[in-house]
């Protein structure tokens, strides 16, 4: 995979049985993450599993976004950039965010039971296993990065502060036509794990909502840069 600037992007392989902590391969990947994310700040992962739900997660979104504005817009939340967010002049695109979306009932509460009074089974299921795969897939990545820096006694804490959220977004004039596109992703709600890699490991503990507060205030003045590092003060 190359990047916008034509870097091709490092491929590491993450759908291998085998791939269990202490074992030859989780080590070799291991080694591979930190490679990557030192020279390039990110990778291309290929993950079987998830590829296996491709087409039904495609197919999900579909049918989401194709629901009647005023069904879409009953998704609400007093949180910043949940709920429904129609397109605008600025952003072309339409997004629905929910927390906790690898556990099946927050999906069932916050988006199916809202959007399909009648419910919805088959979208359900296909949303909770598309978002429990991709929570279970960062959870490797981020244990293996702990892992090479030696500091993996932090990881339950990092995984009990995690908040997996679905962001799912249909854009309105991507270059060859109107696709939706559906992502995890996933927060620490009491912490930010920074790695400098010039400077070793650096935890900078903060309350993720209330930089999203912050973030909002910035993004209403058209301010849409994401600067954790000025945040934090480190």
């Amino acid at each position: 995979m190359k990047s916008e600037s034509g870097v091709r992007l490092p491929v590491i392989d993450f759908s291998k049985q085998e791939l269990k902590p202490g074992s030859p391969d989780w080590d070799l990947a291991k080694v591979q993450v930190r490679q990557a994310l030192e020279e390039y700040g990110c990778f291309e992962a290929l993950f079987d599993k998830v590829l296996e739900v491709r087409e039904a997660v495609f197919g999900a979104m579909e049918e989401l976004f194709d629901l009647p504005l005023p069904s879409k817009q009953l998704c609400i939340s007093d949180k910043p950039f949940r709920g429904y967010h129609d397109a605008t002049a600025k952003l072309l695109r339409e997004s629905m965010m929910i927390d906790e979306a690898h556990i099946a009932g927050n999906i069932d509460q916050g988006l199916t039971n809202i959007l399909w009074p009648q419910g919805n089974i088959s979208f359900s299921k296909t949303i909770v296993a598309f978002t429990q795969l991709a929570a279970g897939l960062e959870k490797t990545v981020r244990r293996m990065v702990l892992e090479s820096f030696g500091v993996e006694k932090y990881t339950d804490e990092l995984n009990d502060a995690t908040n997996y959220t679905l962001r799912a977004i249909k854009y309105g004039r991507p270059p060859t036509g109107s696709q939706p596109t559906v992502g995890a992703d996933a927060h620490t709600d009491k912490g930010m794990l920074t790695v400098l890699y010039q400077n070793g490991l650096l935890f900078k503990p903060f309350d993720y909502e209330e930089y999203l507060q912050y973030y909002s205030v910035r993004a209403a003045r058209g301010d849409f840069t994401t600067d954790h590092k000025a945040y934090c003060n480190v």
